[in-house]
């Protein structure tokens, strides 16, 4: 598994990374199916551990993943594909603000069947501040006692 995601990444493909809360890994999120020419395009997929879930953990690892494609990697388009069940999987993208797109029906082969998956999306001129200040903006509104970090 580690020797297809560095050859994909190697190839500008893929963007494989680890997420650690409290020095322990906790999640990965990849984005995958990096295209580039008249595209500028990726996708985001993410798991987490059950024990930080709920703690802002992903929504902020997407966020600074999202940021990282479309300042410094020069994406335009980041979609995440969902199976319409996976509730906190759509939480995530419900509390960064990507837009709902629809349904891919038999979308991918999971746990022997073809499975339908939701699609969200963002594209860079949607953040023009970037996604990460937005969620912070997000959160800091809604638990008055958080502050952003200075500086984002």
């Amino acid at each position: 598994m580690v020797r297809h995601l560095r050859s994909e990444a190697n190839a500008g493909r893929m963007l494989p990374f680890v997420i650690e809360y409290q020095g322990r890994l906790v999640g990965q999120l990849t984005v995958a199916g990096i295209t580039w020419g008249s595209m500028c395009s990726g996708h985001v997929g993410y798991w987490v551990d059950e024990a930080v879930a709920g703690r802002g953990v992903m929504p902020t690892a997407v966020a600074l993943v999202v940021d990282h494609c479309f300042r410094t990697v020069g994406l335009h388009r980041v979609e995440v594909c969902i199976r319409p069940e996976n509730g906190p999987s759509r939480r995530v993208v419900e509390k960064l603000g990507f837009r709902e797109e629809g349904l891919r029906p038999r979308y991918l082969h999971i746990d022997g069947a073809w499975r339908d998956h939701l699609v969200f999306a963002l594209t860079a001129e949607e953040v023009p501040d970037g996604l990460l200040r937005r969620w912070q903006r997000a959160r800091s509104q809604s638990n008055p006692g958080m502050r952003p970090h200075p500086g984002n």
